[in-house]
């Protein structure tokens, strides 16, 4: 092979600046420390989550969804069907859409492809030889990270309900129907994780893209400077984004394990008008 053929080959296989094979590294931080905490809080919530939102009342029989004036940020909006089969829990019908969220998002993808398939398991870490085989994205079923951007249209969605749930839960509603203001724990807690969804799914890089992208001048037209100044708000939020994910993921897990608490006979304590 002449020389200039081996540099043709190594220029169409890259392996980058880390040592081969899996884990090596020259870097002398503690870098394992961030995947593997990430992976446990992880694997925690959304494991707890998907059992909660769908696999609780198939297993256990009817679940307590809504006490004293909460219903649960996994069955909001609340739908139900007359004949809905027992088997088929309400927030089913609701989940598929945070779930497809946050399963395609940046971020996560990056988080969850270090510590679940050490894809790598960090900057300048090596990662295992198998993976020279692995198409990723390009095949089945990781190209479904593509319907991203589609998933965070859905997202406002329930979002929108969940505000709607946290002007409700700040009044308590009598048999009349007739609201009294009420400052609760879980209204507060409702309103910190509406709060956080929220900023988490403006914080998303779609959006940012959606709005200023694909604009080569962004002063040429009045339009065009609003959606530059828009843009810019978003990504504020943006460089925060890891925080909006990790710190909704945490609160709308306490908001759900707190109305069964509330159903389970805890009192919510609060301040009624």
């Amino acid at each position: 092979m002449t020389v200039q053929g081996a540099v043709l080959r190594a220029l169409r296989k890259p392996r980058g600046t880390a040592p081969q094979g899996f884990g090596k590294t020259n870097r002398r931080d503690r870098w394992a420390i961030y995947p593997i905490v990430q992976g446990l809080v992880f694997t925690i919530c959304a494991g707890y989550l998907t059992f909660s939102g769908i696999f609780w009342g198939p297993l256990f029989g009817p679940q307590v969804v809504e006490s004293q004036g909460y219903l649960s940020p996994l069955f909001s909006p609340l739908i139900l069907f007359k004949d809905m089969p027992w088997w088929l829990s309400p927030g089913l019908l609701i989940l598929w859409i945070p779930i497809g969220f946050r399963a395609t998002c940046y971020y996560y993808r990056k988080a969850y492809y270090r510590f679940y398939f050490a894809d790598p398991p960090g900057c300048a870490v090596g990662e295992p030889t198998v993976h020279r085989r692995f198409k990723l994205e390009n095949a089945f079923p990781f190209i479904l990270q593509n319907l991203h951007r589609y998933m965070l249209y859905l997202a406002f969605i329930p979002l929108f309900f969940l505000w709607i749930d946290v002007i409700k839960a700040f009044a308590d509603w009598d048999a009349a129907g007739v609201a009294h203001p009420r400052i609760g724990f879980g209204a507060v807690l409702f309103l910190v994780n509406t709060t956080l969804l929220t900023g988490y799914s403006l914080s998303c890089h779609s959006l940012r893209h959606l709005v200023g992208g694909r604009i080569d001048c962004f002063s040429c037209t009045r339009a065009r400077r609003v959606r530059h100044t828009l843009w810019e708000r978003l990504t504020d939020l943006n460089r925060n984004h890891m925080w909006w994910a990790w710190t909704s993921l945490i609160t709308v897990t306490l908001a759900d394990v707190y109305v069964r608490l509330l159903g389970a006979g805890l009192t919510d304590p609060a301040i009624r008008f």
